[in-house]
């Protein structure tokens, strides 16, 4: 169950919740009649509690997945990155910019020999490289980057576990 801050009125999952956002993460497409239909409720009570898992904030939102190859996008990089300073403005003043960056799909400030671990789609080597010298080592902060090439993506994006 999440962890619901003092005086929240989030209400805890049922069974029935749970089958609803497995089904919605496996396709949020699926339209309300066929989520209805699977988890063996009307469709008027299944769409009031996506609507309720939407209100309050279990859905974040649904959109499409996208081939990345298909795109121009097939090359997957994972960057560590290092701030020159741990103090509350370097890391606001770095989260600011990086949100900024088209190319940039996730960035999460971590514990260990890193501050941050950005997840990155570019063409090819080469546009990681024009990337990386014009707009990544210029971000706010920044004392040094380490790059990994993914070689192949094994798990990416797994639905959650519920």
């Amino acid at each position: 169950m999440p962890s619901l801050a003092k005086g929240s009125s989030v209400s805890a999952l049922d069974r029935m919740d749970l089958r609803i956002l497995r089904l919605l993460q496996q396709d949020g497409r699926m339209n309300n009649a066929e989520i209805a239909k699977r988890v063996n409720t009307s469709p008027a009570t299944c769409h009031r509690r996506t609507q309720r898992l939407f209100e309050e904030g279990y859905v974040r939102g649904v959109r499409a997945e996208i081939a990345p190859d298909k795109v121009e996008r097939g090359s997957l990089v994972m960057v560590g990155v290092v701030l020159d300073r741990s103090t509350p403005e370097s890391f606001g003043a770095f989260e600011a910019a990086v949100r900024k960056v088209p190319a940039v799909l996730d960035c999460h400030l971590v514990a260990g020999d890193f501050d941050y671990f950005l997840k990155i789609r570019v063409r090819d080597m080469a546009d990681f490289n024009r990337l990386h010298s014009e707009t990544l080592i210029a971000l706010p902060g920044v004392r040094q980057t380490r790059t990994f090439f993914v070689m192949k993506e094994v798990i990416d994006n797994a639905p959650l576990a519920l």
